[in-house]
């Protein structure tokens, strides 16, 4: 999402909240009103602060309680992030992680246009693709401070290093492993598995949808 579509999802969440506040006090007998709407919140939180941003922690830390004081305590959590936001504090990357998204957007570009050449095979993006990736969160460990520790750089330790610090979830961790399979078959000449352009094609889509959902975030 852009700066300005979170901003705006996060004015349309305070409005559904403070609405839901009012009918929960105005039911007492309707109850869980809220139950959806605080996995909602911390979904769109998760997303648009950080998984471990203090707004999705305090979500997470939410006690259960009436309905109308737990809307009403959400919709303080979120008007508090709108504030944030509406101060030029959300989504903030340094110039060098900039620089380094905008490259990670070419090589994906030269991909894409590499799957709509039918005269190149496709294990040719599918490498391309995988180094993108895999370039993604190197970056991405570098500006969030992180460290290797002890092991190589490769796609698979970045995965590792970004899942201990609770920086993707484990179906992150998933799609990242069956990516990194088809480039690796791509960079073995194991072309039987990378002939189908279609699974290639789905494979930059869903690292274009990933890199997406973290780009503000790493």
């Amino acid at each position: 999402m852009t700066p300005e579509e979170t901003l705006n999802h996060a004015k349309q969440f305070c409005e559904e909240l403070r609405k839901l506040e009012a009918r929960a006090r105005a039911d007492t007998d309707n109850r869980h009103l809220a139950v959806g709407l605080k996995a909602q919140v911390l979904d769109f939180l998760r997303a648009a602060a950080g998984p471990k941003s203090a707004f999705a922690q305090q979500v997470e830390d939410l006690k259960p309680t009436s309905d109308w004081h737990q809307a009403a305590q959400l919709a303080a959590i979120m008007q508090a992030f709108v504030s944030h936001l509406e101060r030029g504090l959300g989504g903030a990357i340094s110039l060098e992680r900039k620089a380094q998204l905008d490259v990670v957007s070419d090589l994906l570009e030269q991909a894409y246009q590499l799957l709509e050449d039918k005269s190149v095979h496709p294990g040719a993006p599918a490498v391309l693709i995988g180094a993108t990736l895999e370039e993604f969160l190197r970056g991405w460990i570098d500006s969030a401070g992180l460290s290797l520790g002890n092991r190589k750089p490769s796609l698979q330790n970045y995965t590792t290093v970004l899942a201990e610090a609770d920086l993707i979830t484990k179906q992150d961790v998933k799609d990242i492993t069956a990516w990194g399979g088809l480039r690796n078959h791509a960079a073995h000449g194991e072309w039987v598995e990378v002939q189908d352009p279609r699974r290639i094609k789905l494979m930059l889509e869903g690292i274009n949808l990933f890199m997406r959902k973290y780009t503000n975030v790493g």
